[in-house]
């Protein structure tokens, strides 16, 4: 399973959404499913139906217990993460999962971007 995590500002439009997984998602194999946090699940759904892709959705309390190789002071601030995109990403492809690179931000810095490789739990 490859998961794109997503990290964004509230109001993030379609497109920075998808300019943050175009950059994630270079070099890299297919997404199978999008995941972020859950009080922004209603933000990422849109790409989710626009790539015809399952969105799930990763309780905050779960993104503050994974190490992250990159730190967001917003991030931290709001969900004691140290970056949403990249433990949303982990959390979602399970146990053993790995990132197949730190997260991409998208060029209007409204939208971040990780890919995980693992197995759902």
């Amino acid at each position: 399973m490859i998961v794109a995590g997503f990290g964004f500002r509230a109001g993030a439009p379609l497109e920075s959404l998808r300019a943050a997984l175009r950059l994630a998602q270079r070099g890299h194999p297919s997404v199978t499913h999008l995941a972020t946090v859950t009080d922004k699940l209603s933000g990422l759904s849109p790409l989710g139906q626009a790539l015809d892709l399952p969105v799930l959705a990763i309780s905050p309390e779960a993104l503050s217990s994974v190490a992250t190789p990159t730190r967001s002071i917003a991030s931290l601030a709001a969900y004691a993460s140290g970056s949403v995109a990249e433990a949303s990403a982990l959390c979602a492809a399970g146990r053993g999962a790995r990132l197949l690179g730190p997260r991409h931000v998208s060029p209007d810095r409204r939208a971040t971007c990780a890919i995980a490789e693992g197995h759902l739990p």
